[in-house]
């Protein structure tokens, strides 16, 4: 098949995570054919180096815009960039996303690919538009890769999905790799990734917890660590970030083998976990990230579906306490779930 095909998945960073085993499924049933995505401009760092893909193309979200540029500059961006891909005449169009997104459909029409597939919903305005059509419902529980792949079903691919893949860029591991060779951390024999940011308040595990685990792990497995978060101050309504509440898990650990890591950017993220051994975090796109790298996962959930959203294809620990709060996982709990994420690595 040399055919060209569209995936388009433009939300958050752990969603579209979760849509690379599709990407490597079609790779591998289509070998010859032209393959690309639609992502934006925000989670565009996930497919970047992804080897199943020819192109990636990207577009910015208002929001995301660069400090200076104006609202119809982005527009003007986004028009442009619908008419190069009404230019490549795909042949296959597919909305990885759950339900139906009529927008999306208008889009692609306009685009003039020739086949469009997608989850369609029983009397929603649009669904005629999509000729390769599923539909769309949750007969069980599934994760959100399971339900995401059943749209490759109209291709012929009905297997398991395989595991989520994601490739670092090759200077992002590299600027990680001279920090940890500055601080004689290159050739750890354990190296913890700590991940401190969440979006949502339910997710978020007290300071004086992170600084305690560490303290534990530390002393227990002689572990190094890289501490992860979003810079930024706590009070910007856009980007909340982390600053503050690093710097004082910093002071706190003086003296231990930490290294404090802003990622400000999704590329630093993925090529420092990329390093770690084991990642502990909350549920987010950090959680998805570090599934997609291979590493195992000791992660925190509060109002979140464990069964669509758990680590992805790799071993995991994952702590929901019954308040759906974050904050009420003990330290203890979590040395527990480490040391039984231990013994599965190592058995494995």
């Amino acid at each position: 098949m040399s055919n060209k095909i569209l995936v388009v998945r433009r939300d958050n960073i752990g969603d579209l995570v979760c849509t690379t085993p599709v990407i490597a499924a079609l790779r591998s049933r289509f070998p010859e054919a032209r393959i690309c995505a639609l992502v934006n401009s925000y989670n565009l760092p996930v497919l970047e180096n992804n080897p199943d893909i020819d192109e990636v193309f990207a577009y910015t979200k208002a929001k995301h815009r660069p400090q200076g540029k104006s609202i119809l500059a982005v527009y003007w961006d986004r028009f442009r960039l619908l008419l190069r891909l009404r230019r490549e005449r795909f042949d296959y169009a597919i909305i990885a996303a759950p339900g139906f997104w009529p927008r999306v459909v208008r889009t692609l029409s306009w685009i003039k690919t020739r086949h469009i597939i997608g989850f369609t919903e029983e009397g929603r305005p649009g669904i005629e538009h999509i000729d390769m059509a599923v539909p769309y419902s949750r007969e069980r529980p599934m994760h959100e890769v399971e339900d995401i792949f059943r749209l490759l079903a109209p291709l012929g691919i009905q297997s398991p999905p395989p595991p989520a893949r994601l490739t670092p860029s090759p200077s992002k591991v590299m600027r990680a790799q001279q920090k940890l060779k500055q601080h004689g951390l290159l050739a750890a024999r354990m190296l913890l990734g700590v991940h401190i940011s969440a979006r949502k308040p339910s997710q978020r595990w007290p300071v004086e917890k992170f600084i305690e685990l560490i303290k534990k792990l530390h002393e227990k497995y002689d572990a190094n660590f890289v501490l992860l978060w979003s810079p930024g101050g706590a009070d910007n309504p856009m980007h909340p970030g982390d600053d503050d509440k690093a710097q004082v898990i910093m002071n706190q650990l003086a003296g231990l083998p930490v290294i404090a890591y802003p990622t400000g950017d999704l590329g630093d993220l993925i090529g420092a976990l990329s390093l770690c051994n084991e990642v502990i975090c909350s549920d987010g796109g950090a959680v998805h990230i570090a599934a997609a790298l291979g590493k195992p996962i000791v992660c925190f959930f509060g109002k979140s579906d464990v069964t669509r959203w758990h680590p992805w294809g790799v071993p995991y620990e994952l702590l929901q306490p019954p308040s759906l709060e974050v904050k009420d996982i003990s330290v203890d709990e979590v040395m527990a779930a480490f040391e039984r994420l231990t013994d599965k690595t190592l058995s494995s």
